[in-house]
């Protein structure tokens, strides 16, 4: 189980990077679009780079329209944030000392309710505004997929917890 620990905990710092990352860049998207700073137009003004802060280098491009940059853009980027987020507080219950715990139930919990509810209505959501790729369809299928085997996870955490009360059980 050792193995089990050191994967885990190096993808949760991994997923923990990951996360902040789309959320900082969420943030900063969200402030430059709002107030123009640091948004450069481009080719007529049918796109933008948001560039690096204080600087003239372009840092991401994108539609200058807003069903795109709502729907494509910056959905995507909280979306991303939000489930590298919850990722990392799944891979954190596999490192501690006691696996199965209400908590550790509560972190698969919330994974896999966003991710079989989420993804879905979201691309329909969106596909109203914008073009989705079909690529995008495979992504809400390997997300509902993802949800289901943390779900498989969760239900097996639970009845860890229930022979746990009987006898201790670590990994």
């Amino acid at each position: 189980m050792n193995q089990t620990k050191i994967i885990s905990k190096i993808l949760f710092y991994i997923c923990t990077l990951l996360s902040v990352g789309y959320l900082i860049t969420f943030v900063y998207s969200i402030l430059c679009l709002t107030t123009d700073f640091s948004v450069t137009p481009y080719k007529g003004g049918q796109y933008l780079h948001i560039n690096y802060p204080f600087t003239e280098s372009p840092f991401l491009n994108i539609e200058n329209n807003y069903p795109y940059m709502i729907f494509s853009f910056l959905l995507v980027l909280v979306s991303y944030g939000i489930f590298f987020w919850l990722s990392s507080k799944v891979f954190k219950v596999f490192f501690q000392d006691k696996l199965f715990t209400k908590d550790h139930i509560q972190q698969l919990k919330k994974f896999y309710l966003y991710n079989i509810f989420i993804p879905l209505p979201v691309v329909i959501i969106a596909s109203f505004f914008v073009e989705v790729e079909s690529i995008i369809w495979g992504l809400v299928f390997i997300h509902f997929m993802l949800g289901i085997f943390c779900l498989f996870l969760a239900n097996i955490f639970k009845q860890g917890l229930h022979l746990q009360n009987e006898q201790d059980l670590f990994i």
